[in-house]
């Protein structure tokens, strides 16, 4: 391997004849290859001799924007060899793609999303993860379908909705909706002011502090205007 590599020739086990090749290899790894050099479990002069021009891929975790492109296109893939009709993908089945770990990375997601369209009904993709033990959050969405076509940031938003309602509205501490999500408080709410989420207020409420004075309404943890401070 090395000498076709370097010299781009090699000989048949028990022939004394040179083969020139011209060929272009394309290796592929999940591995950390240099820390296995440095334990002395890949050879060095093999890693250097691949690593002539190296594309470091992020895991899928770490991307989760380019999950419903992939899960349409898997979708699409496996219904049509499949002979299925899939029309829509609920917000919440999205949302929990968006926000699952991926330890497996794209094969996972791609093994889940067949499974899926194999359990589809009436051409709606249910959600594959619903009874995963390893999923991170519980969600139980109860928005209409949408297309196939969904917007990230519709599923982003009805995914931290949800959340925030399990947790009572509460964005930090350990039992608070960042925590459930994976993010760092201060992340959650940046996305959540970009998202234009505020916490609801009922009628009832809003009347008890219409009639407060400006300062309390404030400080008053229910008002929009002390919602940073969650």
């Amino acid at each position: 391997m090395l000498r076709i590599l370097q010299e781009q020739e090699f000989e048949r086990l028990g022939s004394g004849r040179t083969h020139k090749v011209d060929v272009r290899l394309v290796a592929a790894t999940n591995r950390d290859l240099m820390k296995m050099v440095a334990r002395g479990q890949f050879r060095s002069d093999l890693y250097y001799r691949l690593n002539v021009f190296p594309i470091l891929l992020p895991a899928l975790r770490e991307r989760r924007e380019d999950v419903p492109a992939l899960v349409t296109h898997f979708v699409k893939m496996f219904s049509r060899r499949m002979g299925k009709q899939v029309d829509s993908i609920p917000p919440g089945t999205m949302a929990a793609f968006q926000w699952y770990s991926w330890p497996g990375n794209i094969r996972e997601l791609q093994n889940l999303v067949e499974r899926a369209v194999i359990l589809s009904r009436n051409g709606v993709l249910p959600n594959p993860l619903q009874k995963s033990p390893t999923r991170p959050i519980i969600l139980s969405l109860n928005a209409q379908s949408s297309p196939l076509s969904i917007n990230w940031e519709d599923s982003d938003r009805a995914l931290i909705l949800e959340t925030l309602e399990q947790a009572g509205w509460i964005v930090g501490g350990p039992r608070g909706a960042a925590a459930k999500l994976g993010l760092k408080r201060t992340t959650l709410l940046a996305k959540m002011r970009r998202l234009a989420i505020s916490r609801p207020i009922h009628q009832e409420e809003t009347d008890v502090l219409a009639l407060a004075p400006a300062s309390i309404r404030r400080e008053h943890p229910l008002s929009p205007l002390a919602f940073p401070k969650f």
